[in-house]
């Protein structure tokens, strides 16, 4: 067994060689909860628990943690903005976000902390970075001197000189160096009192970076084995969690390799809600998408690169998904387990650096072997295993297509012989074949990316 990941440290791919041989520990960053998660946000979940899901079958005990953070300015501002307190903000963006990543497919990871219910250990490494003279208190803040960490920058592969050019920083005159960064914020008196703590320095709450290393600590332990999260983080916010915590862990490598998602664009786009491109997974559940075949979109490109959101590459994942069920019926999920030598190809391909494309071709080539095969059952069951190891198995899928009236081939092919039409210029043939789906509460939308469609 030999899994390669593409660690950001380093710039390469690497062996994987984890610290125990049998217990795999790993952080990712979870989700701020001012708003509800949209598909880039989606996209880092899914990644993260296929790795999760892939690390459960390679190693006997995995330990994983997404963190909730819970206090920060975007929340403050959030909850002032809809006139309630962010206790109930919160809450609901919880329960939200749950449900969102739920209708995905997710496992639930081992631990969720939340910030708020982590003051104490947030505090006590606060407290180990002044101690070693790595922070200092300035006007009611606690500040990390970046100067008093020699590798600062080693992540991002960015001096100090590139950081203050190249990065929104707060420039404020209680800094030493416009790069310091809050550890503890003090409070002012318009602070809903639920985001207001009791500190040695005062009332205030904690910076966001502090909150991730010491939950990563009280959780995994002062060295594990993966952090991941999305390419935006790695600066600030991942350079920062190394600082401080290797400052107030002395002697620690704290993460041992860093995996980073690309980003996620809508038709070429960076994804907006000025520019009106800005898409939740919740719009997508209105429009009756299956949570698979949202799923298997946001893997169907290699994590570390970008993935543009289009119609058409909706459009695809539902023909994928389609083609997938298509050999498969209710009593499939039934079948037993036999000899799986297609869930192997998987598994090796993933070993390669999360390979989920190339994971994803194995099953089209399952499907492909299916309609000349003479064991028809054992490649229907193999499917349904693999399928369900990727977190594609969903076994009412073929009762919600009868419940929302779907066929969805029959609309691929409306959409293609409409396609052909337009192309031929039968504009009156195209413009029925538009009705003739209207009349079946179909509306069939033209796009840059392509054509999709939704329930009217």
């Amino acid at each position: 067994m030999v899994i390669k990941f593409f660690n950001t440290l380093s710039k390469s791919k690497e062996v994987f060689e984890p610290i125990e041989k049998d217990h795999i520990k790993f952080y990712v960053c979870g989700p701020t909860v001012y708003s509800r998660p949209h598909i880039g946000n989606a996209r880092s979940i899914v990644i993260y628990d296929l790795l999760y899901r892939f690390l459960q079958n390679k190693f006997a005990k995995v330990t994983y943690v997404r963190n909730i953070t819970d206090v920060d300015d975007k929340i403050n501002k959030a909850a002032i903005e809809n006139k309630v307190s962010i206790k109930e903000l919160t809450s609901k963006i919880i329960e939200d976000f749950n449900s969102d990543i739920e209708y995905l497919n997710v496992l639930k990871p081992n631990f969720e902390p939340k910030a708020t219910e982590n003051i104490t250990e947030i505090i006590n490494m606060i407290e180990k970075l002044i101690a070693n003279k790595n922070a200092y208190i300035s006007e009611g803040h606690v500040l990390f001197d970046v100067n008093s960490y020699k590798e600062y920058g080693e992540l991002s592969r960015r001096n100090l000189d590139e950081m203050i050019v190249g990065a929104r920083v707060e420039v404020a005159n209680y800094k030493k160096n416009p790069l310091d960064f809050v550890l503890w914020k003090p409070s002012s008196k318009k602070d809903d009192a639920s985001s207001v703590f009791d500190s040695p320095w005062g009332k205030g709450r904690p910076g966001w970076h502090i909150e991730c290393s010491a939950m990563s600590n009280k959780f995994l332990g002062q060295d594990f084995d993966i952090h991941g999260g999305g390419a935006d983080l790695q600066f600030p916010h991942h350079e920062n969690e190394i600082a401080q915590s290797k400052c107030a862990n002395i002697g620690s490598n704290f993460s041992k390799y860093w995996l980073h998602n690309g980003f996620l664009t809508v038709s070429g786009e960076k994804m907006s809600k000025s520019v009106g491109n800005f898409i939740t997974v919740a719009d997508l559940i209105e429009k009756n998408i299956s949570g698979i075949i949202i799923r298997f979109l946001l893997l169907s490109t290699h994590y570390r690169k970008p993935l543009d959101f289009t119609d058409k590459s909706l459009m695809d994942a539902t023909k994928s998904i389609e083609k997938f069920y298509s050999i498969l019926s209710k009593e499939s999920f039934l079948l037993s387990k036999y000899e799986n030598p297609y869930l192997e190809k998987v598994i090796l391909s993933l070993e390669e650096d999360l390979n989920s494309p190339l994971a994803f071709s194995i099953l089209h080539s399952l499907v492909k072997d299916y309609k000349s095969s003479k064991d028809k059952e054992k490649l229907a069951s193999n499917l349904v295993e693999i399928l369900d190891f990727l977190g594609l198995l969903d076994k009412n899928y073929f009762d919600r297509r009868v419940k929302n009236n779907i066929d969805e081939n029959y609309i691929l092919s409306k959409i293609e012989e409409r396609n052909i039409a337009k192309k031929n210029k039968d504009y009156a043939k195209a413009d029925h074949i538009r009705e003739e789906l209207l009349s079946k509460n179909i509306v069939i939308k033209d796009g840059k990316g392509g054509v999709s469609w939704e329930m009217a």
